[in-house]
């Protein structure tokens, strides 16, 4: 069986350098500028990544800056309704396509992966390179329309309002995100052949860390569905260039059918988004409370479970668009079916928290404030899932807050969770707790005062992507802005702790979190760049505390 083949046949020691000391971390191994941008090293394709996006974070927080400093009056005293449109536009473009949904597979994943299945590297090194590059060609489109004078379409793109030719930035956006669908398509396919066929003997399916079968739901949803926004983008762009009806009712087209294209794709889009962050949440909790995760089968189950969902229940956001209404209660009840995979990971993590040997470092903080921001996130979607709640706040801040919820709340927050657990395995060296734990405290009680007044802002009836708003909504947007202060802060206090501590910080030992799974025990700190200096025979389940990591030995108890 392909479980079973020796992972060094495959990978083994014809493909490291010539003279290659397999000592030698790939942090220290050739460090010039053509060994990063030519490597092969999934550690430090990883690396390039995490540069990247988190440079896209910071443009995209700017913008959202730029949003939240407008909404403190009611008047459009700060920037002008068109520069605010473009504002959205580009924080909710870099935020989802260029943060959210590469963040946790290409960072955390590309990192962790191989190290967790026992694997040398990922099955496809030079695809895994690729994508990066596609990655940054992408971004490079992107960031060309924002200089050139922006986007004022929405992050979503709507029809018809993105075929007209009176924004022509349009079209250099659309380019950068159809080329950046093929980096989560290699991204995708590289990470699913890897886990079918490059595990360590012994790792079975019901033998692979949690945080793998996330990453495997998840990349089956990048290689089904991103070819779908693909398309739909491509349709835009013959539409504008050749004048076809295909999205607009001027020219015979309907616009309906973009928002079925675009919601197919992008609300699996949400699970690429989420799923990696409760992979990370599984890792954590176990690890730092001390025990397996409670119910593994079913979590990873749920997992795919999520990822089928993902795909049967786009309409929900089209309740309002002439939906017929025994569609409309077919896709409602489907969501509502959602919450069941969802809702067994949190009693699953409950469960497992229950009598635990619970220590308070800060990824276990971010664990903590991932579970609570996901379950809001998560229980004010039913409101949306309700054909009659859904009709009076849809397009209101009620969408807003609870988007943020699931995605900023949980998708950044689990992101952070694992860069901190992780910190130490990627460099070497360990971070200070301290500003740690202040910045996971600041980012719970900031990000709750950002968006939970938006709740109740929704529900008064305060519509998404104005401008300008009644007085009377004044008090909780000032609470908000006030809210997205604190939440910057604790979001960029991380740049410098862990950036420091990747320098100057104290060396830190194979595992000094006592985690269980392959990269922890079988790994140093940083990895050789080959990870293994044998092939790791697994025996055990991956959260089997009775064998821990001591001073660099396995220690049985």
């Amino acid at each position: 069986m392909s479980t079973m083949l020796d992972v060094k046949t495959r990978l083994g020691a014809s493909d490291a350098p010539v003279g290659h000391d397999s000592k030698v971390n790939y942090l220290n191994h050739v460090n010039t500028a053509a060994s990063w941008f030519l490597t092969l090293d999934h550690k430090r394709i990883a690396l390039l990544y995490l540069v990247v996006t988190s440079f896209m974070f910071v443009l995209g927080g700017a913008y959202a800056g730029v949003i939240r400093a407008e909404l403190i009056t009611p008047k459009g005293d700060f920037v002008s309704s068109d520069f605010y449109n473009k504002s959205f536009t580009a924080h909710g473009v870099i935020m989802v396509f260029f943060v959210l949904i590469p963040a946790i597979p290409s960072v955390i994943g590309n990192f962790c992966l191989p190290l967790m299945l026992g694997a040398k590297d990922v099955a496809f090194p030079r695809i895994n390179l690729i994508s990066w590059y596609v990655y940054m060609a992408g971004a490079s489109f992107t960031l060309y329309a924002l200089i050139s004078g922006g986007v004022d379409s929405g992050w979503t793109f709507y029809t018809p309002l993105s075929t007209t030719y009176l924004n022509s930035n349009v079209m250099a956006t659309a380019t950068g995100l159809f080329i950046l669908g093929f980096a989560s398509i290699l991204t995708g396919l590289n990470f699913i052949v890897t886990i079918h066929r490059m595990r360590s003997p012994g790792l079975t399916w019901f033998r692979l860390p949690l945080f793998v079968w996330a990453i495997y739901a998840t990349s089956v949803i990048q290689l089904l569905g991103t070819p779908v926004i693909a398309i739909t983008l491509a349709l835009v762009g013959v539409e504008r260039a050749l004048g076809v009806g295909i999205f607009d009712p001027r020219l015979g087209g309907d616009p309906i059918l973009y928002q079925h294209l675009f919601w197919f794709y992008s609300h699996p889009a949400v699970y690429i988004m989420i799923l990696p962050a409760l992979g990370v949440t599984n890792e954590l909790i176990s690890t730092f409370s001390r025990k397996p995760v409670f119910g593994y089968t079913m979590i990873a189950g749920s997992s795919i479970a999520i990822a089928v969902f993902s795909f049967i229940v786009w309409a929900h956001h089209m309740f309002t668009s002439g939906l017929s209404p025994y569609a409309a209660m077919f896709f409602s009840l489907l969501t509502f079916s959602v919450a069941i995979p969802s809702g067994i990971k949190v009693f699953s993590w409950l469960a497992t928290l229950f009598q635990g040997s619970i220590s308070f470092d800060s990824p276990m903080l971010f664990a903590y404030s991932f579970i609570g921001l996901f379950t809001i996130g998560g229980m004010t979607g039913l409101f949306l899932s309700t054909l009659g709640t859904d009709i009076h706040m849809h397009d209101t801040y009620f969408v807003v807050a609870h988007f943020h919820y699931v995605m900023v709340g949980g998708t950044i927050v689990g992101y952070l969770g694992a860069l901190h657990f992780w910190w130490p395995k990627m460099f070497g060296r360990m971070y200070a707790e301290f500003p740690a734990k202040i910045s996971a405290i600041l980012v719970f009680v900031g990000f709750n005062l950002t968006f939970f007044p938006q709740f109740l802002l929704g529900y008064m009836g305060m519509p998404r992507r104005y401008h300008e708003y009644p007085a009377e909504f004044q008090v909780l947007n000032v609470f908000s802005t006030a809210g997205a202060t604190i939440l910057g802060i604790g979001y960029i206090m991380p740049i410098f702790y862990l950036t420091y501590a990747a320098f100057f910080g104290k060396k830190a030992s194979s595992n000094p979190w006592g985690a269980t799974t392959l990269d922890w025990t079988h790994t140093e700190s940083p990895p050789s760049p080959h990870n293994f200096e044998s092939t790791p025979v697994v025996t055990a389940d991956p959260y089997d505390y009775r064998v821990t990591q001591k001073e660099g030995a396995l220690v049985a108890h």
